[in-house]
C-alpha cells in the first residue's frame, strides 16, 4: 500500500470526519471544505446536503475491522480514477455517536459510544495518523442529565473541573477522554477532546431562543451555554493548525451567556447562589468557558446568538 499523502488545494488536510451527517457534522463539514480540506464523511446515514461535495461511507463504527478498513479508503469514486492507491488520512475527526440518553437502551448508548471510539482512536493511531479529535460533551460536568435538580460546584466549568456525572451518556464520554488520552501517551500524538455544548442549527436561533430567554431556569442543564454548529467547523479548523500539545481537553463552546438584561455574575448570584464563582468572569462569559480555547487556540466566535435573535 502506497504511504503517499494524497494532496489536497492550499495546503488542505485530508480529513475523515465521523458523523458527518449529524447536526455538528453537516455544518462542520461544509467549513472545512471552504478551508481547502478534503473529507470524507463515515456515517450510517448520507450526508444531508447534496450540494455539498462530500462523499459518505456507510460504516458501521462498532466493528474495527469495518473501522481500520475505512481509514484507508479511497474519498470518493473517483480516487479509482486518478491519484495514488488509498492510505491513512492526515487527520480523523470522530463526532459519531447516540447524542444523548433515550435514543436506544442505556447498556446500548454506553457500548456503542465507547466501543467506536476505541475502535477509531485505536485504527487511526496504528495507521500513523498523528492529529485526532474527538467530540466530548457539556454532560460530563454532571448536571445536565442529572436525576432531578442538583448545583454545579463552581463555576465557570473549565476543563480541569473535576467531573461526575451520573448518567450513562456522559459516563461514555468520559471514557471516550481517558481512551484519548491513553493513546496520546502511548502514540506521541496530539488527540483534542471537544466538550460541546447544546448545538444550535442557524434556524433554532429564531425557533428556540426566545423560550430560552423567557425561561433561564430551562437551560441550567445546559450551563445557560452553546456551540453554534458552523462555530465548530472553525474549531475543528483550529485545532488541525495548532499541534504538539499532546491530549487536551477543550470547552468548545460559543463565548456569551443565553440570557438577558443581566451580567454573567449578576445572573449565577441570583439563579445559583450555591455555587461559587472561582475567578473573575467577563461580562457576559458562558458559565461553561470556552477561555482555553480562545486562548491556545485562537477561536473567534462569529455567530453570537445576539447577532439573530431580535
Amino acid at each position: 500500500m502506497s504511504n503517499t499523502t494524497i494532496p489536497t488545494a492550499s495546503g488542505g488536510k485530508r480529513i475523515v470526519f465521523t458523523g458527518g451527517s449529524g447536526k455538528a457534522g453537516r455544518h462542520a463539514i461544509p467549513y472545512l471544505l471552504a478551508q481547502g480540506h478534503k473529507v470524507l464523511n463515515l456515517d450510517l446515514v448520507p450526508f444531508p446536503d447534496s450540494t455539498v461535495d462530500v462523499y459518505t461511507l456507510k460504516t458501521d463504527l462498532t466493528d474495527s475491522g469495518q473501522v481500520f478498513n475505512a481509514l484507508t479508503s479511497h474519498f470518493n469514486m473517483s480516487g479509482y480514477m486518478s491519484g495514488p492507491l488509498p492510505s491513512a488520512p492526515d487527520v480523523v475527526i470522530h463526532f459519531a455517536a447516540y447524542a444523548r440518553n433515550m435514543l436506544v437502551p442505556d447498556s446500548e448508548c454506553f457500548q456503542a459510544n465507547v466501543r467506536s471510539t476505541y475502535n477509531v482512536i485505536e485504527a487511526a493511531c496504528k495507521l500513523g495518523v498523528k492529529k485526532i479529535i474527538i467530540a466530548s460533551s457539556e454532560t460530563v460536568y454532571g448536571v445536565c442529565f442529572a436525576q432531578g435538580d442538583t448545583d454545579y460546584r463552581s463555576f465557570p466549568l473549565t476543563e480541569d473541573y473535576d467531573c461526575d456525572p451520573e448518567d450513562t451518556y456522559a459516563l461514555s464520554k468520559l471514557c471516550g477522554e481517558q481512551t484519548a488520552r491513553a493513546f496520546a501517551r502511548r502514540f506521541k500524538i496530539d488527540i483534542y477532546a471537544f466538550r460541546i455544548g447544546n448545538v444550535i442549527e442557524p434556524h433554532e436561533y429564531a425557533r428556540d431562543f426566545p423560550a430560552y430567554l423567557a425561561a433561564p431556569e430551562t437551560r441550567k442543564r445546559n450551563a445557560w451555554s452553546y456551540s453554534d454548529a458552523r462555530d465548530l467547523g472553525q474549531m475543528c479548523d483550529l485545532a488541525i493548525k495548532k499541534s504538539g500539545l499532546g491530549f487536551q481537553i477543550f470547552n468548545a463552546t460559543n463565548d456569551t451567556i443565553t440570557v438577558r438584561g443581566t451580567t454573567t455574575r449578576e445572573f449565577l448570584e441570583k439563579h445559583c447562589p450555591q455555587t461559587s464563582i472561582v475567578r473573575e468572569m467577563g461580562e457576559f462569559e458562558a458559565p461553561l468557558s470556552n477561555r482555553k480555547m480562545r486562548d491556545v487556540l485562537g477561536f473567534r466566535d462569529l455567530h453570537d446568538w445576539r447577532k439573530y435573535v431580535s
